[in-house]
């Protein structure tokens, strides 16, 4: 028997954004609100990730992920929310709703949709790096849930792949578990991470820095015996010895849901196509956090949840939100995405006034150039550099000259 969960708000993904969405419309609305996970504690990625560096933007602390995340838990239950573990969308055409969780099925009738599903890394096969496939090839998430949560061993010798934030902390995740980092592989002439992170990661824990390679095979038979690395711009191969490779960063975000439902998506981000409201092309449905756009940092997923959830709220209660034909906004290389999508002088600035962005190549001073229809509608230097790796961030006043009526805004540095 099929039972239904009636709610005003469901929120799919209970991670720092669908849970700081959650406390924010249940906290200042009479909304019913339900959040569905499918792992068996809420949380996100931050629940297994144990070191420091969280909390910073939205809760003024700097905690380490398993408390941080309690706290977003704790915070979604008193403020009353219906929170659903282990409990997992299997069906969903945008209109009839489909969970399976241990006391069976359920269909959900809800006025407003949050998708909050996240991002994830590409594993190996993702990647099409071939060999053999032996034992002790590893994602951050899967090492960090090994050594977590099932307190489980990894090898004595690593070779992480990636030079992001997430790579730094796969390699605290490794020392943890006795495991040495041999080698940190990037394919950039630096490592992408901020510079505080890649001073302090190559000071406490001495891992050699392979810039400008890749990894083109992985070798061993049983057990991982080492990586065949690249050098880019030359193509002399070497063999980096170890029985663990972590493959890191490189982010999707989990958008199966959105496209079951027949929600666009933009084709950079590979997440729903949003406007600066958080809106989707699909009537109440919104979508918040790293779905939107992979990857950023979980205090920064969940201020765009509370964002989105202001919006929501809006909406929920009739109140008028613009409904207008919206100015798609477009990135030129270096840029590989930028989200919001859209634009129209009617809607409000996104969440922290921003554009976000990724670049494929690290620009120290970035000029950023706004054009639309062949005319510059402005140019703003900008303080802090554009780096692969992390998110680069522009003043959503850049487009403020924008043309309602006219063509798509082209950024470019």
């Amino acid at each position: 028997m099929t039972t239904t969960i009636v709610a005003d708000v469901a929120i799919i993904g209970g991670g720092p954004a669908g849970l700081t969405a959650a406390t924010e419309l249940a906290s200042r609305t009479s909304a019913d609100v339900v959040v569905l996970e499918r792992e068996h504690e809420a949380g996100g990625i931050p629940r297994h990730s144990d070191h420091l560096g969280y909390g910073i933007r939205d809760k003024r602390r700097f905690t380490t992920g398993p408390r941080y995340a309690r706290r977003l838990v704790d915070e979604a239950v008193a403020a009353g929310i219906d929170l659903r573990t282990e409990t997992m969308v299997t069906s969903w055409d945008g209109t009839d709703m489909l969970v399976t969780s241990p006391t069976g099925r359920a269909r959900v009738d809800a006025t407003a949709v949050i998708l909050a599903t996240g991002a994830r890394e590409r594993p190996r096969p993702a990647r099409q790096i071939p060999g053999s496939r032996p034992a002790g090839v590893l994602t951050t998430g899967e090492l960090q849930n090994i050594v977590h949560l099932h307190h489980g061993s990894v090898g004595k010798r690593a070779v992480v792949v990636g030079g992001e934030l997430v790579s730094w902390s796969a390699v605290m995740t490794l020392k943890e578990a006795g495991c040495r980092t041999e080698a940190l592989v990037t394919r950039h002439a630096s490592p992408e991470s901020y510079a505080a992170f890649n001073l302090g990661g190559r000071a406490m824990f001495r891992p050699h820095l392979v810039t400008g390679h890749r990894v083109v095979q992985v070798l061993g038979r049983h057990r991982v015996e080492g990586v065949e690395v690249e050098e880019i711009a030359t193509g002399r191969r070497e063999v980096l010895e170890c029985d663990t490779v972590v493959f890191t960063g490189d982010w999707i975000p989990d958008h199966e849901l959105a496209r079951s439902a027949g929600i666009t998506l933009d084709p950079g981000t590979r997440g729903p196509l949003v406007d600066p409201l958080g809106r989707t092309d699909r009537d109440g449905v919104f979508a918040a956090g790293n779905l939107v756009h992979p990857v950023d940092t979980a205090d920064v997923a969940a201020l765009g949840g509370q964002h989105v959830a202001r919006s929501v709220a809006r909406f929920l209660t009739g109140e008028h939100l613009p409904n207008v034909s919206a100015v798609p906004v477009v990135g030129e290389a270096p840029f590989s995405w930028v989200t919001p999508g859209l634009f129209h002088p009617q809607f409000a600035p996104p969440a922290r006034g921003r554009i976000e962005t990724w670049v494929d190549e690290f620009v120290r001073v970035p000029r950023v150039t706004a054009r639309q229809d062949g005319r510059v509608i402005s140019r703003r230097t900008l303080p802090w550099p554009a780096s692969p790796g992390r998110v680069f961030r522009i003043p959503w006043s850049v487009l403020a000259g924008a043309d309602p009526n006219g063509g798509p805004i082209h950024l470019s540095l």
